[in-house]
């Protein structure tokens, strides 16, 4: 876990996405902290420096890792939380606000789309997935520095949290194979549940970079229109806005969280 801040306003829960970790979001503290929030990042189940089964895939089902979402906002705050979630981390946030919408304030989802990601980010998540199959976390590391990345990826070779190449491989040594296999699964499974959300009484905020393959930006922007959500488009920023353009990121959350009230 890493925080900042103190709750003047309120507290974020910050959930990274695949192959990400806590680490991304670190440019966003301080920034978010001056504006009076609190903010809490944490590692998922299976990821990073957060412990969990490297061989059975049944502990990173969706709806296990919703529920430690929902534990981890009562274990950080005895008052509504801002939920933030990245690609990956955004679609657990979605299941873990329709499980129990109560212990949050406001959701956004970043980077994050309606349903599954697309088909060239599902070929790639599927050769991730065989790979670790029949190699180490080691070999498939090597062997992902070997390729030559694209611009724009949620891969472990540019989902630049950290500061180095040997942090990152350091980073990716520290994740569940077994749960890379699971929510890899899910990237490329999920269903549209976005009827569902748009039910339920709580602000959303759709923000993305203006670039993204992993989910087209007139996909996000249809969802935004769907869930009448708060829409921001970062502009300069890929995939990654926390980490491509933190300031603007840390400006649009601020914006978004200070009208939806205070926790």
């Amino acid at each position: 876990m890493i925080e900042a801040g103190t709750a003047e306003k309120g507290t974020a829960l910050l959930l990274p996405g695949f192959t990400g970790s806590k680490e991304d979001f670190i440019a966003l503290h301080q920034p978010l902290a001056a504006a009076g929030y609190r903010t809490v990042a944490v590692d998922g189940r299976g990821q990073y420096e957060t412990p969990g089964p490297r061989d059975d895939e049944s502990p990173y089902a969706q709806s296990e890792l919703a529920k430690d979402v929902l534990a981890q906002a009562a274990a950080v705050s005895d008052t509504p939380v801002h939920l933030v979630g990245h690609s990956l981390g955004g679609q657990i946030a979605r299941a873990a606000v329709l499980l129990d919408p109560s212990p949050f304030v406001s959701l956004t989802l970043m980077a994050s789309g309606p349903a599954q990601i697309s088909v060239p980010q599902q070929q790639r998540v599927k050769l991730l997935r065989d790979a670790l199959t029949v190699m180490d976390m080691t070999v498939v590391w090597d062997a992902i520095q070997a390729m030559e990345p694209p611009e724009e990826t949620d891969t472990p070779a540019l989902d630049a949290g950290l500061d180095d190449r040997a942090a990152l491989r350091h980073r990716w040594l520290g994740n569940s194979p077994a749960q890379l296999m699971a929510t890899g699964r899910q990237l490329c499974t999920e269903p549209d549940r976005v009827a569902e959300l748009a039910a339920l009484p709580l602000p959303v905020h759709v923000l993305s970079g203006e670039h993204d393959d992993t989910w087209p930006i007139p996909l996000l922007d249809e969802m935004a229109v769907r869930l009448n959500a708060h829409r921001t488009v970062v502009r300069g920023a890929d995939h990654s806005p926390n980490t491509d353009q933190p300031e603007a990121t840390a400006r649009a959350l601020i914006e978004f969280w200070d009208t939806t009230g205070h926790s």
